[in-house]
């Protein structure tokens, strides 16, 4: 557990399987969302399709989990196994921490599966099909831009997908929010942790009788908690970000990846406006399963490319902010050596105290948006040699400087400032 510097909510766990605050190999993450689809279908197959097979998997993707040399493998067969759930379902994650774990468990199923996943992104030209708020985090406004209308209009259960569950109220927020506009019977959410009181799940009862429904909770890891204590209210930065002695070279990348783009603009809270279109299938706007095979092969267009550029034995690939899945997968797919983690909105307080979760921590104002800021958590100068930041989106130079400014403190090698783009593209990041 961490500090969370919250007047709403003390403390944070970290998670060692999320790729969130803690430097991973980038299949545990995958797995985790793995992990929790096996659980899906079993519930909605019933123990009698849950046969010899599923519980071999389901063991080796704790298994993965929990010994890393065994996630590559372990994650593989899980997909080849080419899960069907016996009905269409639609798949939600919450923005920000639990994009990559929505989507890594809606990607499990070979067919009739749907995703989108939440986000604080003020795109003007689209309208939200349903929003609502997080009660205990800083940033509370959910967003939901599907680009296909169909994509919750119909009947099928919709499975909610978030990191951990603590009251259980993002969820009946949710809920209530979509049934008002687009009614259905079945709802599932789904969780690597668990942590409802007994009036918490009473609430969901309650929720399920007055409207006319029924909510299904899944979790890796269920139980009770209870925190005392004052909260932590100022971040204190750890001092090892600046004890570097030389500063590594920044290199900026243009990577083409063949995927489409998605012709929007975004506004931010200082009223600036991102022409840079978005990546149509990044699980923003809605993707379903006939959409998987030219991700996975934009994927592997781009690891492979980055490959090319790595030069020491060790890296770090990072995501940004929601922008987690695509570069968790393209991490996997990098070679040896290579760990995982993404940047966060989320203030936690650093210690270095060996049982403590967060010993580092370097605050910076968002490129996509500077009114915003930022983290990079538990990484120490000299860790690796290259690291990768993998950007969805071009944004002024001015504006990923200052993370730029922290990583090539902490890069033994390298910093590689890669930006995705349907085309090989000169002259950006200008401003």
């Amino acid at each position: 557990m961490a500090a969370r510097i919250n007047k709403k909510r003390s403390f944070l766990f970290v998670s060692k399987v999320l790729g969130k605050h803690i430097p991973v190999n980038p299949y545990t993450p995958l797995l985790s969302g793995a992990a929790l689809a096996l659980l899906l279908y079993r519930e909605m197959n019933g123990e009698a399709a849950y046969d010899s097979m599923m519980d071999r998997l389901l063991d080796q993707a704790v298994q993965g989990m929990i010994h890393p040399e065994y996630a590559e493998a372990a994650y593989h067969d899980l997909l080849e196994a080419r899960l069907v759930l016996p009905e269409r379902v639609l798949f939600i994650g919450f923005a920000e921490t639990a994009t990559a774990l929505g989507h890594s468990m809606y990607n499990m199923f070979a067919a009739g599966a749907s995703y989108i996943h939440t986000t604080r992104e003020d795109i003007p030209q689209l309208a939200s099909v349903v929003s609502f708020e997080e009660e205990h985090s800083h940033a509370v406004d959910h967003l939901c831009y599907a680009l296909n209308a169909e994509l919750l209009s119909g009947e099928e259960p919709i499975v909610l997908v978030d990191d951990e569950i603590t009251t259980g109220n993002t969820a009946i927020n949710t809920i209530r929010d979509i049934q008002s506009k687009f009614p259905r019977k079945e709802y599932v959410v789904a969780s690597l942790l668990d942590w409802r009181s007994d009036s918490n799940i009473q609430a969901y009862r309650n929720l399920e009788q007055e409207l006319g429904i029924r909510i299904r909770a899944l979790s890796l890891l269920q139980g009770t908690i209870e925190v005392t204590g004052t909260p932590q209210l100022n971040l204190v930065e750890s001092g090892s970000h600046t004890s570097a002695a030389t500063e590594a070279p920044v290199i900026i990348t243009y990577v083409q990846d063949g995927l489409e783009r998605l012709n929007v603009t975004s506004a931010d809270s200082l009223g600036e406006i991102n022409a840079s279109p978005y990546l149509r299938q990044s699980g923003r706007f809605g993707v379903e399963s006939q959409d998987n095979r030219q991700l996975d092969q934009g994927i592997a267009q781009v690891a492979s490319q980055l490959r090319a550029l790595r030069e020491g034995a060790t890296a770090l690939v990072l995501g940004v902010g929601e922008f987690m899945y695509l570069p968790m997968r393209i991490a996997a797919e990098m070679g040896e050596g290579v760990k995982y983690q993404s940047s966060t909105r989320s203030p936690i307080h650093p210690d270095r105290r060996p049982d403590y979760g967060v010993h580092s921590a370097a605050a910076y104002p968002s490129a996509g948006d500077p009114g915003i800021s930022n983290y990079i958590y538990n990484v120490d100068p000299g860790r690796y040699d290259d690291i990768f930041v993998l950007l969805e989106r071009d944004v002024p130079r001015r504006r990923i400087e200052p993370m730029t400014d922290i990583l090539k403190r902490l890069a033994g090698n390298k910093v590689h400032l890669v930006i995705l783009a349907p085309d090989t593209e000169e002259g950006g990041l200008a401003g």
